[in-house]
């Protein structure tokens, strides 16, 4: 029951700490800080470790749904930022400072 427990919490923190950036990107519209091969690692590796779990959980004839709900969650939030990084425009608008001449 504890192991349960803490697995279910364990799963919450592992599915939620993407979540500020992916709220942050959402809000400024802007994805330029965001490596591409963070991001196509960062959701390749979930992809793999979802399918190893899910084929492991049937072999073993057993059920992790505290990963399932963490792995779906990570993937469905760097799809959102792999989105975000294709198609938000830069925002990195060098501003033109007038150069006073007659000094």
């Amino acid at each position: 029951m504890i192991n349960e427990v803490i697995g279910w919490i364990g799963a919450a923190l592992f599915a939620i700490c993407a979540l500020p950036q992916a709220v942050k990107t959402f809000k400024t519209k802007k994805a330029d800080d965001l490596s591409w091969l963070f991001l196509l690692l960062w959701f390749f590796g979930e992809i793999f470790t979802f399918i190893y779990l899910i084929i492991d959980d049937l072999k073993l004839n057993t059920t992790h749904f505290p990963l399932y709900i963490n792995y779906v969650f990570n993937t469905l939030i760097v799809v959102y930022l792999m989105y975000a990084k294709k198609h938000y425009k830069s925002k990195n608008v060098i501003k033109k400072i007038p150069v006073n001449k007659a000094a």
